[in-house]
């Protein structure tokens, strides 16, 4: 006769550990919580447990006797293909974690653990097993295929004025905090003109040595300057008929302003090395992040190359300025990265209104960032207030963790130009960084 198998209950679990004192205490703190507990200390009790039982939740070490927590993983999941199971181990491996994972583990916890932290999984797993009827945010249909979506008056305005100025050939000037998403209106300015099937060619003029950037944007002709050993096409000239961006804008030096200036008035490049000018066509769009109108009052900016470039200003909100455009924002990378890793991971309610409570100080590029781990990490492939809160707090630490070792890194960084008499080649060579790399971070430094 077949053995009957028991509906599942949420409140019954079974426990699987050989140390008698560790499973007398998490029975003890179990059953206090409120849970029927059913305790084993071995694999062979454990399989027998669940050949007569679905259990909804079983909470099993790995190392036991002469098999493992992932025998009782697989048992569990075929007998109840929706069984949360929770593993835990003092000495854990690669292997063991990718076995968990593989086998459908809904967390992996490691010895020694506070009773607190079982608990909260418990709940998790609980939460989990409910289904989506309760707690699951509401999913948004049609959504774009793009990332540069918002519904919020801010973004509204923004289309308008790029529906009006893409199909021209005017420049444009972006401003807007680091991860608002520049880069992106430029794209789109660029896909809805007259030359959207020519290049866009993007530069980041802060991660370019000044005495490079010229080049990098004219050109060089062969033995231009020592190493120059062939003709190379600048950036103007490569993206002809179609467009540059100019990311960080703010970032370059002076002497190279001028240069930039000429360009925009002219349409012409000399390449390093020649005599002769060349006509290009191309239209320039610039973005910063910086205080454009700051730089030219105290004189780091020119004025007249300022005016030139501002033909048309578009300034993008930060993220915390445009709440109401987050749940289409977490919507859209969840179902992208839902896609890309074949997975399901659901959201619920509670960790939509997390994250709409969140100040984003990195805008849409850090909520990127957050819903790709979360995609992917989240316990049970669910996203509540737990896991946004968590990994809110992970960010935020190894934030303050960069602040130091930035704080660390400015403070060698004066002593060793003091000590060079701020000789920056000598004093790059004892950082043992380039001689561009120490004039960034010089730039970001405000030194």
């Amino acid at each position: 006769m077949e053995p009957s198998v028991a509906v599942p209950a949420l409140q019954r679990l079974l426990v699987v550990e050989d140390d008698q004192s560790v499973r007398t205490t998490m029975v003890t703190c179990l059953e206090l919580e409120g849970y029927d507990v059913d305790a084993v200390s071995t694999t062979r009790e454990a399989l027998e447990r669940l050949e007569l039982q679905a259990y909804p939740i079983v909470i099993s070490d790995i190392y036991l006797d002469e098999r493992t927590g992932i025998d009782v993983l697989r048992s569990a999941r075929k007998q109840n293909p929706g069984c949360a199971v929770i593993l835990m181990t003092g000495r854990g491996s690669m292997e063991t974690v990718m076995a968990a994972t593989e086998g459908g583990a809904f967390e992996y916890l490691a010895k020694p653990f506070e009773m607190a932290q079982m608990v909260d999984t418990i709940r998790r797993a609980e939460k989990s097993l409910a289904g989506p009827e309760q707690d699951e945010a509401e999913p948004v249909d049609d959504l774009p295929d793009t990332e540069m979506i918002g519904s919020s008056a801010r973004m509204v305005d923004i289309y308008k004025t790029i529906s009006r100025v893409a199909p021209t050939d005017a420049t444009v000037l972006i401003e807007g905090e680091t991860g608002t998403g520049k880069e992106l209106i430029a794209q789109m300015i660029h896909r809805n003109s007259r030359r959207a099937q020519q290049p866009f060619v993007p530069v980041d003029c802060g991660s370019i040595a000044p005495s490079l950037l010229e080049s990098e944007l004219f050109g060089t002709l062969r033995g231009a300057y020592t190493g120059a050993d062939r003709d190379r096409m600048g950036v103007f000239e490569a993206a002809h008929n179609g467009s540059v961006f100019l990311d960080e804008i703010g970032d370059i030096e002076l002497g190279f302003q001028l240069k930039l200036l000429r360009f925009l008035q002219e349409r012409e490049v000399r390449p390093l090395g020649s005599p002769r000018a060349k006509k290009v066509d191309v239209r320039v769009i610039a973005a910063t992040n910086r205080d454009m109108q700051k730089l030219v009052d105290e004189g780091k900016f020119r004025e007249d190359l300022w005016y030139r470039l501002n033909v048309v200003r578009l300034t993008v909100p930060p993220l915390c300025e445009r709440a109401s455009d987050i749940p289409l924002l977490v919507h859209y990378f969840l179902k992208r990265y839902n896609e890309r890793y074949k997975l399901d991971t659901r959201l619920a309610e509670s960790g939509l209104k997390a994250m709409q409570e969140y100040s984003w100080p990195g805008n849409i590029r850090q909520l990127q960032h957050m819903m790709e781990r979360l995609t992917i990490l989240a316990p049970g492939g669910r996203i509540d207030d737990a896991a946004v809160r968590q990994s809110i707090e992970q960010m935020d630490s190894r934030d303050s963790a960069s602040e130091s070792l930035a704080d660390t890194e400015a403070e060698q960084i004066r002593r060793v130009l003091a000590a060079t008499n701020g000789n920056k080649s000598r004093a790059a060579k004892i950082l043992g960084i380039e001689r561009k790399t120490l004039y960034r971070k010089l730039e970001r430094m405000g030194l």
